[in-house]
């Protein structure tokens, strides 16, 4: 009897079941029917009735239907392309009857025609994973309500009538690997919230009207998809991590130049950042990156030379140069790769022998003024002319006139001042271990103290007149480089003197008064280890007097780099012991002077031996102080100088004197640690140890005390604790020892030879001597 009623049990809880399960499919389909009935009974959906089978039913690319465990988790509902508005539609409605099926994983709704602003209720579908509402007529806001949607992978909104701006809400959605709100209406600037989809591989927001910069992207490690085209974005090049494959600029207000990160982007393979006013080099190592195809920088103000032999990868199918400011040949691996490779370069500078390309003269003017134009296209009447140009002279003569009184007057308050105040300074500060030495040679300290004193022309006012005369017209052969800020040239003036000229394109709107106060500091900048400035040029706009450009003049400075005459094979070989001293005691005189001179704002940060510049009696100049000049730094400038500790110039001094020593190029932190574990070994061995560690080429031409002197103050210089570092006075010192213990072995060796000393503070003054103008104290 127990056996029969478990049997029925079990029948009447199989039955139930049953009808519960039919009664879900039922109320599935009738769901489905609704949706039918309030699109207006699509052709694609012609087939539904209600006998169909929809968790059973064969899907297609129009219609897709798929059940889990009988409930609907994908609905795929695909229309025409074109698809018309509907009419007698509620969109209210039809979302409403959409979240009756809460176990939707993936909605697909294209084309359909769907009109209104989208419900907030679609939130209600919180298991979405996918939802694409692409190709409809959805307007208004997307609403912040979708930011619930925690589990949403994919988020597809392309080809409707969105406005406003997008939701920060969407920073939550940290699963988000899709967001393509392309051709739509939205605006405004992009949230940083989108800096923190951190699963984010596809951001695709082209076509609308975005402004501003892009926020940073590079924290988005897996980002492979960047599309921007036809916005409003700029002017910084994004900033995106190295494992992008996609970057689609175009046709929006980019004005700077492309990083040099770009080069690394071993995984790109289309970039098109063409339509823009994009500045500075263009670099030839794009055309080789190892996964590109697709190439197009047409339409901006890209300079720089080509060469036939700049390489290729060999999958490059597409590459369009045309209309910028490229000189030189182009690469021959671009016309002869494979046949279905398109290449277009017209409306540049290169010598190609047809007439799709400029004269060479048309890039060089236009590099020279890139991006500059009037702003306002308007007629200027004769009167207006005259007198904008008599208020932008008057402001820079009298600016420069003040500049002019207040630099003599300091330089006067310093010849009465400096020698008492230096030599308390040196006092406190010089190394304990050589003191008493160094003073009892007071010849000696007069000596090394004159190689302060410099003679420059006065600072001044330089006209553009006289910067074409000088440059002929920045002919191509004056040119030296450029980067993404400035172009350099070289110039002769009339009196027969080199100058260096950089110019700088202003950014922001501003009169010469924005500058001054740089422009004061640069004038101050006199040191015989600086490469100093010898004024200044500002171009103006003719409407409004504003600021277009700046030229810098610089005293030119011929001999290479410090690099060039020790760790790299120069022609005219390396320099001698005596020489190296020299050139140390310049570059640690010219930071002390950077940091501590009596100069607000002025600070020596991360100078490399690349930064040091030889003229031509081997005195050491600093070509590389990090003075910001554009207004809109100035903020980061008082950061900067805030933040920066003395310690920081000592360890990069070390670096420097590390290569002066070893006679080897370092270019990284762990070469660093290495060879100053090599030298502090040294200083504990004995003389021929210490012998095997310097350049070979000065094995047999210093003497060991020198050496070991040089020595100790670098490995100094790099301890890992700043307490342990010796103070830039300190280094000074040490190097003056080390000198002159070099003098006194030269001597002993060999008496018919003028003192080395005497030599390092000859070249000075003779180099001194040979500027013609006025002598400026420091």
């Amino acid at each position: 009897m127990e056996k029969h009623l478990g049997l029925k049990n079990l029948l009447v809880l199989l039955v139930l079941l049953l009808s519960i399960s039919i009664s879900e499919s039922s109320s599935q389909a009738n769901i489905l029917s609704r949706i039918r009935n309030l699109l207006n009974y699509p052709n694609v959906l012609s087939n539904w009735n209600n006998d169909t089978d929809f968790c059973n039913t064969e899907p297609s690319s129009s219609v897709t239907v798929i059940c889990y465990e009988g409930n609907i988790t994908q609905l795929h509902i695909i229309g025409s392309l074109g698809a018309s508005q509907l009419h007698n539609f509620s969109i209210d409605s039809f979302v409403t009857t959409l979240v009756e099926l809460p176990s939707l994983k993936v909605l697909r709704l294209v084309s359909l025609g769907l009109y209104g602003p989208l419900p907030s209720k679609i939130s209600r579908l919180s298991s979405l994973e996918i939802l694409d509402l692409s190709s409809n007529f959805f307007h208004s806001n997307i609403p912040r309500e979708i930011s619930s949607l925690t589990s949403l992978q994919s988020l597809i909104l392309d080809g409707n009538k969105f406005t406003g701006r997008l939701p920060n809400g969407l920073g939550s959605l940290v699963v988000l690997a899709v967001l393509s709100v392309k051709n739509n209406s939205l605006e405004g600037r992009l949230p940083d919230m989108l800096g923190s989809l951190h699963s984010l591989r596809v951001l695709s927001l082209s076509r609308n009207n975005f402004t501003g910069d892009v926020p940073d992207l590079s924290g988005v490690k897996n980002l492979q998809v960047l599309d921007l085209e036809d916005n409003a974005l700029g002017p910084k090049f994004p900033q995106v991590s190295s494992k992008i494959q996609s970057i689609v600029l175009r046709n929006n207000k980019f004005t700077a130049g492309i990083p040099e990160k770009v080069q690394s982007y071993h995984q790109l393979e289309h970039m098109d950042i063409s339509s823009n006013r994009f500045m500075g080099p263009f670099p030839p190592s794009l055309l080789s990156l190892p996964s590109i195809t697709y190439l197009n920088v047409a339409g901006n103000k890209l300079t720089g030379m080509l060469f036939e032999d700049n390489q290729c990868n060999a999958g490059l199918d597409f590459v369009d140069l045309s209309t910028n400011l490229l000189s030189g040949r182009l690469p021959s691996c671009l016309l002869t790769g494979p046949k279905h490779r398109i290449v277009r370069y017209s409306n540049n500078c290169l010598a190609t022998g047809d007439r799709t390309q400029h004269p060479f003269s048309f890039c060089r003017n236009e590099a020279l003024a890139v991006g500059i134009l009037p702003h306002h296209h308007k007629h200027i009447p004769g009167s207006k002319l005259v007198l904008a140009l008599i208020i932008c002279g008057s402001i820079i003569g009298g600016v420069v006139l003040v500049c002019g009184t207040i630099i003599v007057v300091r330089k006067f308050l310093a010849k009465i001042a400096t020698p008492r105040k230096t030599t308390r300074s040196i006092v406190e500060n010089a190394a304990s271990t050589y003191t008493s030495k160094l003073f009892t040679d007071a010849k000696y300290v007069t000596r090394t103290m004159k190689l302060g004193s410099l003679s420059l022309p006065s600072y001044r006012t330089f006209s553009s007149e006289e910067l074409k005369i000088a440059t002929n017209n920045f002919d191509a052969a004056t040119f030296i480089g450029n980067s993404s800020d400035d172009q350099m040239y070289r110039g002769q003036l009339k009196d027969g003197s080199y100058i260096t000229i950089r110019c700088l394109q202003t950014k922001r709107k501003n009169s010469s008064q924005n500058f001054m106060h740089h422009i004061e500091l640069m004038s101050k900048l006199r040191h015989n280890h600086l490469v100093s400035t010898l004024g200044h040029c500002f171009e103006c706009y003719l409407d409004d007097s504003s600021v277009s450009r700046i030229f810098l003049i610089f005293e030119y400075v011929s001999n290479g780099t410090l690099r060039s005459w020790i760790s790299d094979k120069h022609a005219n070989g390396r320099l001698t012991w005596t020489q190296r001293i020299a050139a140390a005691v310049g570059v640690a005189r010219g930071m002390q002077f950077l940091h501590t001179g009596n100069i607000p704002g002025v600070f020596s940060n991360n100078i490399k031996i690349t930064d040091i510049l030889l003229d031509q009696n081997f005195v050491a100049k600093i070509c590389s102080y990090n003075l910001l000049i554009l207004d809109e730094n100035v903020k980061e400038l008082k950061s900067i100088r805030a933040n920066y500790e003395e310690k920081l110039v000592v360890y990069d001094f070390g670096v420097i004197l590390l290569e002066i020593i070893t006679g080897k190029q370092i270019n990284t932190k762990n070469e660093v640690r290495i060879i100053q574990n090599q030298l502090q070994e040294s200083i504990m061995s004995n003389a021929m140890s210490r012998k095997d560690v310097v350049d070979p080429a000065m094995r047999t031409s210093c003497s060991d005390e020198s050496l070991k002197t040089m020595i100790e103050i670098c490995c100094r210089c790099l301890e890992q604790y700043t307490e342990d570092m010796p103070s830039i006075e300190d280094v000074i010192w040490n190097l003056q020892f080390a000198a002159q213990v070099e003098d006194s072995w030269r001597k002993d060796a060999s008496s018919s030879d003028a003192s080395p000393i005497s030599h390092l503070y000859n070249l000075s003054r003779n180099s001194n001597s040979n500027n013609n103008s006025k002598s400026m104290s420091v």
